[in-house]
């Protein structure tokens, strides 16, 4: 029996055991205070153990127990038994119905044990009988009932709860998942592009120069079918490693963009006193990949420079080209190729902005001055112990 079992069938049977303790126990002592009821004997016993025992299916067959805990009571009080523990019996089987149906078939269920539970107040000699006799007995279903029905609805609410969260943990999985996929994806397919259209170029006059293109087109091929590999392998295994990507492969992302035919600057100030944490050391190196794979796409014969500003508690990034045109070969992602039209962002800007949010950062995407386009963003970077 696995341990779940195990738990459930002990939880069904230890109360129903601790009941019929307390009854075979107790009902002869109730009797003392109410001398005007039958004496207890051994069919009194009977009825309050078969009660008490009925409850141990009470999980599986809540209705037909309590219909059995019922008849029992009520055949109890009718021969004028006293007052007693069968009454706790009766009112965890109404507890059951209460927290285990639904609302409709729980109702009706608890209507037809009180009906069952009636017929003593008028055909008992010591009780009662009209309203006054009836607000007792009643009081045995409605109070067990209602706490059942309230512990029915908090569990729902806990369940829905539960199941929202997960839900949102898996969107948020998949939307870091096409994140990752598209940065290292879109980044590859457009140096590839690139160098495609370098060798393309060189092949017909300069077969002999085609050659570093084509390398740089193997290479950087199987950089990213290693990366890509790497985030599936994660996603598949359900892993929760620190992220591969980060500044530490700056140098091999410029390398890259360099070989594509697109000059890259790399001005750094500050130093960072102790390593970055995880999630801001990728989301840096995301955005940085991302502006300069949007330079790729549509800079044609631009540059770039990509500044690093270590301060006190932030990371400070800044991606500028010098394309010339409307919006610049940053911007074009936001305003051009790729975009629905004006004023429709690409995913591309707006995957930048997620991720920069995500970790409580500001960034900002527009037209540089001097001409081409700029991306600026600051990532918090919290101090020592805090």
């Amino acid at each position: 029996m696995s341990q779940e079992r195990w738990r459930a069938w002990l939880w069904g049977v230890l109360p129903a055991a601790a009941l019929l303790v307390i009854g075979l126990g107790g009902t002869k002592a109730s009797g003392v205070d109410q001398p005007d009821t039958v004496p207890v004997d051994r069919w009194a016993y009977v009825l309050v153990a078969g009660a008490a025992v009925a409850l141990v299916l009470r999980r599986r067959w809540p209705v037909p127990v309590l219909l059995v805990v019922a008849a029992a009571s009520s055949t109890y009080l009718v021969l004028d038994y006293p007052y007693g523990p069968i009454l706790l019996s009766f009112a965890v089987a109404v507890y059951e119905v209460g927290a285990r149906l639904a609302p409709g078939r729980a109702a009706l269920a608890a209507g037809a044990a009180l009906a069952a539970l009636l017929p003593h107040v008028f055909l008992g000699r010591g009780v009662t009988p009209g309203l006054f006799g009836v607000v007792p007995a009643a009081a045995w279903v409605v109070v067990p009932f209602a706490v059942g029905f309230t512990v029915r609805v908090s569990r729902e609410s806990v369940a829905r709860a539960n199941a929202e969260r997960a839900r949102r943990i898996a969107d948020d999985e998949r939307l870091r998942v096409a994140q990752e996929v598209h940065d290292v994806v879109g980044h590859g397919l457009a140096a590839i592009n690139m160098q495609a259209e370098i060798a393309l170029h060189l092949l017909p006059k300069q077969p002999g120069q085609a050659a570093p293109a084509l390398e740089a087109i193997s290479r950087t091929s199987k950089q990213a079918l290693d990366e890509l590999r790497s985030t599936l392998a994660l996603v598949r295994h359900g892993e929760s490693r620190a992220p591969t990507a980060g500044l530490a492969r700056l140098d091999d992302l410029v390398g890259r963009v360099r070989d594509s035919g697109v000059p890259v600057e790399v001005r750094t100030t500050g130093e960072p006193l102790r390593p970055l944490p995880a999630a801001v050391d990728l989301t840096a190196y995301r955005v940085i990949q991302e502006s300069l794979t949007n330079v790729l796409r549509h800079a044609g014969a631009a540059t770039a420079t990509v500044s690093l500003g270590f301060q006190p508690g932030e990371l400070q990034i800044e991606i500028v080209d010098t394309a010339r045109g409307e919006g610049g070969s940053l911007g074009r992602s936001a305003h051009g190729r790729g975009a629905a039209g004006p004023g429709h962002p690409g995913h591309g800007i707006i995957g930048m902005r997620e991720r920069v949010a995500a970790v409580g950062g500001e960034m900002t995407a527009e037209p540089h001055p001097g001409g081409g386009f700029r991306v600026y963003a600051r990532l918090p970077v919290p101090r020592e112990g805090q």
